[in-house]
């Protein structure tokens, strides 16, 4: 369970960095007039963020059963 919380993380954090993106390039065809590092710097909080929880993550496992753990029992 834990491996597969984390992979959704990272799979996640790869759609808003480069070189792969894909949020961002969207986000850039539907507003052609903001170029494309201005993006790319408009997430960056994002990405600081999901790397903080994805060391929180490594060094706390239990952090990724706590909702499952609290909403089954």
């Amino acid at each position: 369970m834990w491996f597969g919380i984390f992979v959704f993380i990272m799979t996640e954090l790869a759609l808003i960095t480069p070189p792969i993106g894909i949020n961002v390039y969207v986000m850039h065809n539907m507003a052609p007039e903001v170029p494309l590092q201005d993006i790319f710097m408009g997430v960056m909080p994002f990405v600081l963020v999901t790397l903080v929880f994805v060391v929180l993550l490594a060094a706390v496992p239990e952090l990724a059963l706590f909702l499952p753990r609290f909403a089954f029992g």
